[in-house]
């Protein structure tokens, strides 16, 4: 940098006060010093502007541009600073893509608040295309209207923040398509989820009135093979009529199986809980298997305690018969063992057999439907296991706990939780089979409604053997016609009777007709719960189809007992 000339060294003294030469001599070196200081500076921020990454400018809000980097010239593709120097009326037309109405609006800016920071816009190139840029402007408060600026080009950005626009675009519009796709897919899918619950339910429909078809023809049928059994045949034609009643067994089980598992698989069973003595449970299940046990060489043992229960009758009896049936097929030799525990404020009641064992892999599977162990010849299967399948299904809908315990070659014990009840249980009359002395049935008169004349030919034949006076009828006008004929001592009534009518109305119009309540019995196909209910309303006992002659003497025998009401 060139030295001072000896007149500006005389004007800066004397504009310093120091023309005295004892002052220049005292003061020189160090002005001089200072004064090569700035011009230092002076270069080095020169170099800055000129070598700036962003662009800077200088400009008059009153003339426009004075003074462009090197980088603001490239920024918009000028080959000269110079060429950029736009007067106020050029930058309107030539840089500012809003026009003069943004150069306005930025004036304005700056002379309210002294700057303008992070603004962005778009300024035109020397081609006329736009480019995205941010800029800084302050106004100098030592200079009036004189604004400095900083500009940075955010094309790049700009182009980034669009491109993930477009992705977040392109994202929406697929997450919205798939979302269509997904409702469609859903909508589908409750279509054929009606359409099942639809085909379920016509299932059921037709598996409740194909059962109730059938039920009636196997009705007959046991009945005939029963009146049969009780007869003196040859060995041969008494081997025959055993064959017949346990296939007609076979297929009752397996018959009463299916609809269960249909009724418990569409909650068309609701649990009806009441106290019970547990003796009233567990004394017919007693009565019931102990002839069951002693056909198979086995013992049945029975431990009552003197407790009572909190429980849906008919679902509980479904479980421990499943559990005594079982432990009365699978066990060759030894003994089954009916009792109950104590635990805490609840009873475990167990059945305990001596057979061959599970295999403690299979104790889990054994509760599936269809679902037989060790069983490979078509001869050595018993039932087609849905047995265990009704149990944990009514286990479940009652929230009891099943458990079952074994041992290979050692035997099995299943058994099952119910609360206790801190109540005692009232007394109900017990319609199960008791003790009655003697033979109550010869000379008594029967009369029997039912709208199939199979079964009234059967149960004709069945209680003729059994030394009753049998009248019919199939409606409730042939049933007073036989009643004013000769008055029966006691009724047994199909519940469903053609047009419409139930057993129950035909029952009541014979009791108005008669001097006394005549002692009656519904006998019906219809399994439901609302059926259940009327009658146990009414206090007459119920008997479902096919009847089983045992019971059916039974509850007979129990009636004929007690005296006329």
């Amino acid at each position: 940098m060139p030295r001072p000339s000896d007149e500006q060294r005389e004007a800066l003294t004397g504009l310093l006060g120091l023309g005295s030469h004892s002052a220049r001599k005292s003061h020189y070196p160090e002005l001089l010093a200072r004064l090569e200081e700035l011009e230092t500076e002076r270069n080095r921020y020169k170099w800055l502007f000129e070598h700036a990454v962003h662009g800077i400018f200088q400009a008059s809000l009153k003339d426009g541009l004075r003074a462009a980097n090197p980088a603001l010239a490239e920024m918009l593709g000028y080959d000269s600073p110079q060429d950029c120097l736009f007067s106020l009326t050029d930058l309107a037309d030539h840089l500012f893509a809003g026009g003069a109405e943004e150069l306005v609006t930025i004036g304005r800016a700056l002379q309210r608040e002294g700057g303008l920071f992070g603004y962005e816009t778009r300024l035109l190139r020397k081609d006329g295309s736009p480019v995205d840029v941010l800029m800084n402007l302050l106004l100098k408060p030592d200079e009036e209207g004189l604004v400095e600026g900083f500009v940075a080009d955010i094309t790049e950005r700009i182009l980034a923040q669009q491109r993930l626009q477009t992705l977040n675009d392109e994202l929406e519009q697929r997450v919205l398509e798939r979302t269509r796709e997904l409702q469609a897919l859903n909508e589908q899918l409750r279509e054929a989820r009606d359409a099942a619950e639809a085909a379920n339910l016509s299932k059921d429909k037709y598996l409740a009135a194909a059962s109730h078809d059938l039920l009636q023809p196997l009705n007959a049928a046991r009945l005939l093979v029963s009146t049969l059994r009780e007869r003196a045949l040859p060995a041969a034609e008494q081997q025959l009529v055993e064959r017949s009643h346990q296939a007609l067994e076979g297929a009752e089980d397996l018959l009463a199986d299916l609809l269960d598992i249909s009724k418990l698989d569409q909650s068309a069973i609701k649990p009806d809980l009441d106290v019970y003595a547990l003796d009233e449970v567990l004394g017919p299940l007693a009565s019931e298997f102990e002839s069951v046990a002693e056909a198979a060489g086995l013992g049945l043992r029975v431990r009552i305690p003197r407790v009572s229960i909190s429980t849906d009758f008919r679902l509980l009896t479904r479980i421990l018969r499943n559990f005594l049936s079982n432990a009365c097929r699978y066990t060759e030799r030894g003994r089954v063992l009916l009792g109950a525990r104590r635990r805490g404020d609840r009873l475990r009641l167990e059945v305990w057999d001596s057979g061959r064992g599970i295999p403690a892999d299979q104790l889990e599977a054994i509760f599936l439907e269809f679902n037989q162990l060790d069983v490979g010849r078509a001869a050595e299967r018993k039932g087609v296991g849905l047995g265990l399948a009704i149990v944990d299904r009514i286990a479940s809908m009652l929230e009891y706990r099943v458990e079952v315990r074994s041992q290979l070659g050692r035997g099995s014990v299943f058994s099952i939780e119910v609360p206790l009840s801190a109540t005692a249980a009232p007394t109900r009359p017990n319609m199960e089979a008791r003790p009655v002395t003697g033979d109550p049935l010869p000379g008594r008169r029967l009369l029997v409604v039912d709208n199939e004349p199979g079964i009234l030919a059967s149960m004709s034949a069945l209680l003729g053997q059994w030394g009753c006076e049998v009248l019919t009828a199939s409606d409730l006008d042939g049933a007073l016609a036989a009643q004013r004929e000769r008055v029966p001592e006691l009724l047994l009534v199909d519940y469903h009777l053609d047009h419409g009518r139930l057993g129950c109305e035909v029952i009541r119009s014979l009791r108005e007709r008669s001097a006394s309540e005549l002692p009656a019995v519904i006998i019906t196909a219809d399994r439901s719960d609302q059926c259940r209910r009327e009658l146990q309303q009414l206090g007459i006992p119920l008997l479902n189809k096919p009847v089983k002659p045992g019971k059916l003497r039974a509850v007979i025998s129990q009636l004929l007992a007690q005296p006329n009401r």
